[in-house]
Protein backbone atom coordinates (compact mmCIF):
# COMPACT_ATOMS: atom_id res chain seq x y z
CA UNK A 1 0.00 0.00 0.00
CA UNK A 2 1.46 3.26 -0.87
CA UNK A 3 1.64 6.27 1.56
CA UNK A 4 -1.25 8.13 -0.13
CA UNK A 5 -3.57 5.23 0.69
CA UNK A 6 -2.20 4.87 4.15
CA UNK A 7 -2.68 8.74 4.37
CA UNK A 8 -6.35 8.73 3.12
CA UNK A 9 -7.04 6.10 5.64
CA UNK A 10 -5.42 7.69 8.53
CA UNK A 11 -7.31 10.69 7.81
CA UNK A 12 -10.14 9.00 7.22
CA UNK A 13 -10.10 7.20 10.82
CA UNK A 14 -9.17 10.55 12.18
CA UNK A 15 -12.33 12.50 11.34
CA UNK A 16 -14.63 9.47 12.78
CA UNK A 17 -13.26 9.61 15.61
CA UNK A 18 -12.34 12.78 16.58
CA UNK A 19 -9.36 15.18 18.11
CA UNK A 20 -10.20 13.84 21.61
CA UNK A 21 -8.98 10.03 20.27
CA UNK A 22 -4.79 9.29 19.50
CA UNK A 23 -4.56 6.45 17.08
CA UNK A 24 -1.37 4.35 17.71
CA UNK A 25 -0.36 2.58 15.11
CA UNK A 26 0.19 -0.78 15.55
CA UNK A 27 3.61 -1.55 14.05
CA UNK A 28 4.08 -5.38 15.19
CA UNK A 29 3.26 -6.72 11.37
CA UNK A 30 5.26 -3.67 9.96
CA UNK A 31 8.79 -4.18 8.35
CA UNK A 32 11.58 -1.88 9.34
CA UNK A 33 11.38 -0.94 5.23
CA UNK A 34 8.11 -0.51 5.51
CA UNK A 35 7.74 2.06 8.87
CA UNK A 36 8.86 4.78 5.90
CA UNK A 37 5.38 4.42 4.12
CA UNK A 38 4.16 5.24 7.45
CA UNK A 39 6.32 8.44 7.76
CA UNK A 40 5.40 9.44 4.41
CA UNK A 41 1.71 9.07 5.22
CA UNK A 42 1.82 11.43 8.03
CA UNK A 43 1.40 9.00 11.18
CA UNK A 44 2.22 10.73 14.43
CA UNK A 45 2.17 7.90 16.85
CA UNK A 46 3.32 4.19 16.51
CA UNK A 47 2.84 1.55 18.91
CA UNK A 48 5.41 -1.51 18.95
CA UNK A 49 5.23 -4.93 21.07
CA UNK A 50 8.93 -5.94 21.41
CA UNK A 51 11.46 -3.94 22.94
CA UNK A 52 13.92 -5.28 20.10
CA UNK A 53 11.62 -3.69 17.35
CA UNK A 54 11.61 -0.81 18.99
CA UNK A 55 15.02 -0.52 19.16
CA UNK A 56 15.39 -1.66 15.57
CA UNK A 57 13.10 1.02 14.74
CA UNK A 58 13.97 3.96 16.69
CA UNK A 59 17.83 3.33 15.42
CA UNK A 60 16.23 4.52 11.69
CA UNK A 61 12.67 6.46 12.04
CA UNK A 62 13.10 7.91 16.13
CA UNK A 63 12.31 11.47 14.80
CA UNK A 64 9.40 10.57 12.38
CA UNK A 65 6.94 9.45 15.35
CA UNK A 66 6.00 9.94 18.87
CA UNK A 67 6.98 6.41 20.39
CA UNK A 68 4.46 4.07 22.50
CA UNK A 69 4.67 0.60 23.68
CA UNK A 70 1.77 -1.75 23.32
CA UNK A 71 3.03 -5.21 24.39
CA UNK A 72 4.09 -6.98 26.76
CA UNK A 73 6.53 -5.32 28.95
CA UNK A 74 9.14 -7.84 30.54
CA UNK A 75 11.10 -5.64 33.64
CA UNK A 76 14.35 -6.54 31.92
CA UNK A 77 13.07 -4.42 29.06
CA UNK A 78 11.77 -1.42 30.75
CA UNK A 79 15.53 0.55 30.38
CA UNK A 80 14.79 0.19 26.54
CA UNK A 81 11.26 1.70 26.79
CA UNK A 82 12.32 4.31 29.40
CA UNK A 83 14.78 5.52 26.76
CA UNK A 84 12.48 5.80 23.44
CA UNK A 85 8.69 6.00 24.79
CA UNK A 86 6.56 8.62 25.90
CA UNK A 87 3.74 6.16 26.85
CA UNK A 88 3.50 2.22 27.85
CA UNK A 89 0.05 1.07 27.68
CA UNK A 90 0.68 -2.56 28.66
CA UNK A 91 2.23 -1.87 32.63
CA UNK A 92 0.67 -4.98 34.65
CA UNK A 93 3.19 -5.75 37.23
CA UNK A 94 5.42 -5.09 40.57
CA UNK A 95 8.70 -5.94 39.11
CA UNK A 96 8.10 -3.99 35.65
CA UNK A 97 6.59 -0.82 37.69
CA UNK A 98 9.75 -0.54 39.29
CA UNK A 99 11.92 -0.14 36.89
CA UNK A 100 9.76 2.08 34.68
CA UNK A 101 10.46 5.90 35.08
CA UNK A 102 7.72 6.86 32.33
CA UNK A 103 3.89 6.97 31.86
CA UNK A 104 2.01 4.58 32.43
CA UNK A 105 -1.31 2.83 31.59
CA UNK A 106 -1.78 -0.61 33.74
CA UNK A 107 -3.50 -3.37 31.16
CA UNK A 108 -6.15 -4.65 33.11
CA UNK A 109 -7.33 -8.45 32.32
CA UNK A 110 -11.19 -8.08 32.17
CA UNK A 111 -11.85 -11.86 30.59
CA UNK A 112 -9.91 -13.65 33.10
CA UNK A 113 -8.44 -15.34 29.97
CA UNK A 114 -5.05 -17.05 31.10
CA UNK A 115 -3.39 -16.27 27.63
CA UNK A 116 -3.84 -12.70 28.05
CA UNK A 117 -1.15 -10.52 29.96
CA UNK A 118 -2.93 -7.34 32.74
CA UNK A 119 -3.76 -7.23 36.36
CA UNK A 120 -7.07 -8.83 37.76
CA UNK A 121 -9.33 -5.81 38.77
CA UNK A 122 -9.26 -6.98 42.30
CA UNK A 123 -5.40 -6.23 42.00
CA UNK A 124 -5.57 -2.74 40.30
CA UNK A 125 -5.53 -0.52 43.38
CA UNK A 126 -2.36 -2.41 44.73
CA UNK A 127 -0.50 -1.80 41.47
CA UNK A 128 -1.75 1.84 41.09
CA UNK A 129 -0.39 2.32 44.41
CA UNK A 130 2.98 1.25 43.94
CA UNK A 131 3.42 3.60 40.49
CA UNK A 132 3.27 6.91 40.62
CA UNK A 133 2.80 7.99 37.34
CA UNK A 134 -0.34 6.30 36.02
CA UNK A 135 -2.68 7.93 33.35
CA UNK A 136 -4.87 5.21 33.21
CA UNK A 137 -5.93 1.85 31.85
CA UNK A 138 -5.99 -0.66 28.99
CA UNK A 139 -7.62 -3.77 28.22
CA UNK A 140 -7.88 -6.31 24.84
CA UNK A 141 -11.35 -7.95 25.20
CA UNK A 142 -11.78 -11.53 23.94
CA UNK A 143 -11.86 -11.98 20.02
CA UNK A 144 -14.68 -11.93 18.36
CA UNK A 145 -16.51 -11.31 15.20
CA UNK A 146 -19.12 -9.02 16.27
CA UNK A 147 -17.36 -5.60 17.28
CA UNK A 148 -20.55 -5.37 19.64
CA UNK A 149 -19.26 -8.30 22.06
CA UNK A 150 -16.32 -5.79 22.97
CA UNK A 151 -18.85 -3.01 24.71
CA UNK A 152 -19.05 -4.75 28.15
CA UNK A 153 -15.34 -4.61 28.74
CA UNK A 154 -14.65 -1.29 27.41
CA UNK A 155 -17.45 0.24 29.80
CA UNK A 156 -16.14 -1.77 32.69
CA UNK A 157 -12.90 -0.33 31.97
CA UNK A 158 -13.95 3.20 31.95
CA UNK A 159 -15.56 2.43 35.30
CA UNK A 160 -12.63 1.50 36.79
CA UNK A 161 -10.87 4.02 35.35
CA UNK A 162 -13.59 6.92 36.72
CA UNK A 163 -13.33 5.10 40.40
CA UNK A 164 -9.83 5.27 40.16
CA UNK A 165 -9.71 9.17 39.35
CA UNK A 166 -8.14 7.82 35.66
CA UNK A 167 -8.88 9.68 32.69
CA UNK A 168 -6.91 7.88 29.80
CA UNK A 169 -8.16 4.83 28.13
CA UNK A 170 -6.36 2.47 25.52
CA UNK A 171 -8.72 0.10 24.14
CA UNK A 172 -9.71 -0.24 20.07
CA UNK A 173 -7.93 -1.87 17.89
CA UNK A 174 -9.02 -2.36 13.72
CA UNK A 175 -12.01 -4.60 14.41
CA UNK A 176 -13.59 -3.06 17.76
CA UNK A 177 -12.74 0.71 17.59
CA UNK A 178 -15.51 2.35 16.60
CA UNK A 179 -17.63 0.59 19.72
CA UNK A 180 -14.57 1.47 21.93
CA UNK A 181 -14.87 5.42 20.77
CA UNK A 182 -18.30 4.71 21.79
CA UNK A 183 -17.67 4.39 25.26
CA UNK A 184 -14.50 6.96 25.72
CA UNK A 185 -11.69 5.24 24.37
CA UNK A 186 -8.49 8.16 23.94
CA UNK A 187 -5.97 5.89 22.71
CA UNK A 188 -7.18 3.51 19.50
CA UNK A 189 -4.32 1.04 18.81
CA UNK A 190 -5.19 -0.01 14.82
CA UNK A 191 -2.83 -1.55 12.51
CA UNK A 192 -4.82 -3.39 9.40
CA UNK A 193 -7.62 -0.82 9.09
CA UNK A 194 -4.29 1.41 8.19
CA UNK A 195 -3.05 -0.31 5.84
CA UNK A 196 -4.88 -4.04 5.33
CA UNK A 197 -2.29 -6.81 4.39
CA UNK A 198 0.08 -4.29 3.33
CA UNK A 199 2.70 -5.01 5.82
Amino acid sequence: MSPDEIRARYEQVQAEVGPGVTIVAATKYVTLENMQALAEAGIEVVGENKAQDLLAKHAVYGSAFRWHFIGHLQSRKAKIVNEICELVHSLDSESAARRLVIPALVEVNLSGEPTKSGVAPEKLESLLALYGDVRGLMTMPPAADDPEASRPYFRRLRELAAANGLRQLSMGTSQDYRVAVEEEATYVRLGSVLWGAYS
